[in-house]
């Protein structure tokens, strides 16, 4: 089974994203449940071969969660278009959602559009199922009687006498009095509906008091679409202009942060950092993080922010950069859908982490652990590795691999001792910064070299080694494991450093074997 413990997903519906030991995204889904869904992936047995592939390369799950289902399949379809992703079924003929649109004439007209660039006049959706769209149409068609022909006729048509059209072509309703007409079908279009809706219910009651029930049951019908368009599509905002949504959330000396891309108005994909709690540390962030890539037209922020840095964004991007901060409204709801994805984040890595502190006894939970391992066959082409997992994920751009220079033959603990002796040598020589905790793939042997040479260079880190096959977890000095099952989460965690340690060393291995074979 894949080192993910779904357990540690939250129950929202959003998507879920199966990505490899590099990092490459495998597949993309949507779910209701995420927990349950990615549960019955990784434990079912009876997948077809394809599926097998695919569960046996998962080494992660990324997730995003959404506020209903609805959203959760247009974010799935934005992001299957943009990653595409080996295991996702290839659509590229696929049609993209339909809007309804309001034309920009002096009578506009409403209609379907099916992309939402190079259209004129105003979109609103999209709709992911067209009967719905369709009856939503027809609705406003009814009650607000816009035309939908594209040129106006000289003559009035079927839909003027079917009640569905007010005829502008022959005068029938001033220029003044279509506009008006068009204002309310645009505030329903919005979610601003609330007292039309008043109004029909009124008009339903009378009817339904009236005994006149068929009538009543369309009026219900209109209620039940036009409140269908006040569910927000919080993913699908039709924009011109592309924006990054911030937020962050501060726990336990440590601010963990969030930056969710959207591109056209569409979610493209979320980046999380974490780092030390400081005054500062959102525009620390800003700058560094947009000194290497262009900032968006319009950044929305959790709290306002210094005109200097506004100033920098701007240069950064050649024109004016738009910083919001909302109180309410569509892009509130955002800000908070990504402060809501930082608190289940938080919440899964933190359960890990607290769980990790307990069992090990620390005094705090490792935020920065570092985890060897040694690879080699039959004590030839011998290497170590070394990976970093930061707040509870892996830091890849701190990985090191080694080549061991002072050991002959298969010698598993001396061959330890000299990679945890080059890593720490060269990080106190260099000043930079030490883990929490430092894991050995192994039982005591390779706890007591590692431990050894950290008491040489005066570091007082914790070692513990993590055994194959039982995986039982050593500390340094104990003639016995930890009383931990092998299920346990913070066994559990341990396992995935660990198997990641292994997977980067045998990487590096079989990668020297293929040049000696070359050679």
């Amino acid at each position: 089974m894949p080192p993910v413990d779904p357990a540690a997903l939250p129950k929202n519906p959003g998507c879920y994203l199966f990505r490899d030991a590099e990092g490459s995204i495998l597949y993309i889904g949507k779910a209701k449940n995420l927990r349950q869904r990615v549960a019955h992936y990784l434990k079912k047995e009876d997948h077809d071969p394809k599926t097998r592939q695919l569960v046996g390369q998962i080494a992660d799950v990324d997730v995003i969660v959404t506020e209903n289902e609805v959203e959760a399949l247009i974010l799935e379809s934005n992001l299957i278009k943009r990653h595409q992703p080996k295991y996702n079924i290839d659509l590229k003929d696929a049609k993209s959602f339909a809007y309804i649109q309001i034309s920009d004439d002096p009578f506009p007209r409403i209609g379907i559009a099916r992309r939402p660039s190079g259209e004129g006049g105003s979109l609103y959706g999209p709709f992911v199922s067209a009967r719905e769209r369709d009856h939503v149409l027809r609705v406003l068609k009814k009650t607000f009687t816009l035309r939908s022909c594209r040129r106006l006729p000289k003559r009035a048509c079927l839909r003027y006498h079917m009640h569905s059209c007010s005829a502008p072509c022959i005068g029938k309703i001033s220029l003044e009095a279509y506009e008006n007409e068009v204002q309310k079908t645009e505030a329903v279009l919005k979610g601003r509906s609330s007292e039309l809706l008043a109004a029909l219910r009124t008009e339903m009651a009378g009817r339904s008091a009236a005994m006149e029930f068929e009538q009543a049951k369309e009026i219900r019908d209109q209620i039940a679409a036009i409140e269908g368009l006040t569910v927000r599509q919080h993913m699908e905002r039709l924009k011109r202009s592309d924006e990054d949504i911030i937020n962050c959330i501060a726990a336990g000396g440590r601010v963990t942060l969030a930056v969710f891309h959207t591109f056209h108005g569409r979610l493209a994909e979320k980046e999380v950092f974490s780092f030390d709690d400081r005054a500062g540390v959102l525009e620390e962030f800003l700058v560094q993080y947009y000194a290497e890539r262009e900032p968006p037209r319009e950044l929305i922020l959790p709290r306002p922010v210094d005109d200097s840095l506004i100033q920098f964004l701007s240069v950064r991007k050649g024109r004016q950069v738009l910083v919001t901060i909302p109180q309410r409204g569509e892009k509130k709801k955002l800000l908070d859908l990504v402060h809501r994805n930082l608190e289940l984040t938080s919440a899964g890595e933190g359960a890990r982490g607290e769980e990790l502190r307990r069992t090990l006894n620390l005094a705090a939970v490792p935020h920065v652990i570092e985890c060897f391992d040694i690879s080699h066959i039959s004590g030839t082409s011998m290497v170590g590795s070394m990976v970093q997992f930061r707040d509870g994920k892996p830091d890849k751009r701190k990985y090191r691999r080694f080549r061991i220079r002072s050991v002959k033959g298969s010698d598993d603990l001396s061959s330890m001792a000299e990679v945890v002796r080059r890593r720490y040598t060269r990080l106190v020589r260099e000043g930079e910064e030490l883990p929490d905790l430092v894991i050995v793939d192994g039982g005591r042997g390779q706890v007591q070299a590692a431990k050894e040479e950290l008491n040489t260079l005066h570091l007082s880190i914790l070692v513990i080694g993590i055994a194959k096959r039982e995986e039982r977890v050593y500390l340094p000095g104990s003639a016995s494991p930890l009383p931990l099952s092998r299920d346990d989460r913070a066994s559990r965690y341990i396992q995935e450093i660990r198997d990641e340690a292994h997977r980067f060393a045998h990487a590096y291995h079989t990668l020297l074997r293929r040049k000696e074979v070359k050679g």
